[in-house]
């Protein structure tokens, strides 16, 4: 379960008295690319996933795209910006990218 401003997972234990404990999980979110598109046209989603999922697993939260063939792109920056400031860390291949962007 996530929360609108941390990167902690929280899971429910056991439940004592009316009281439950729980156990904070950090899992370090990334800011990296998930591969969309066809065999030899690739096409790039940029997304907040979890450092521990698969390349193609289910993002957190999608805030743009990137065409390498053609290099094109699209960018929310200001969902980039709030994730970041979050503490968010973004791939070596992302962070050139938002670069070039002019994001960062």
């Amino acid at each position: 379960m996530y929360f609108n401003n941390t990167l902690f997972k929280i899971k429910i234990i056991c439940k004592i008295n009316n009281s439950f404990i729980y156990t904070y999980i950090l899992s370090m979110l990334k800011l990296r690319l998930k591969r969309v598109g066809r065999k030899r046209s690739p096409s790039y989603r940029l997304v907040i996933m979890e450092n521990t999922c698969r390349r193609d697993g289910r993002p957190v939260e999608e805030v743009g795209y990137y065409d390498p063939i053609s290099k094109k792109y699209k960018f929310d920056s200001s969902k980039i910006k709030k994730w970041l400031n979050y503490g968010v860390k973004p791939t070596k291949t992302v962070l050139n990218l938002l670069k070039k962007a002019e994001i960062l």
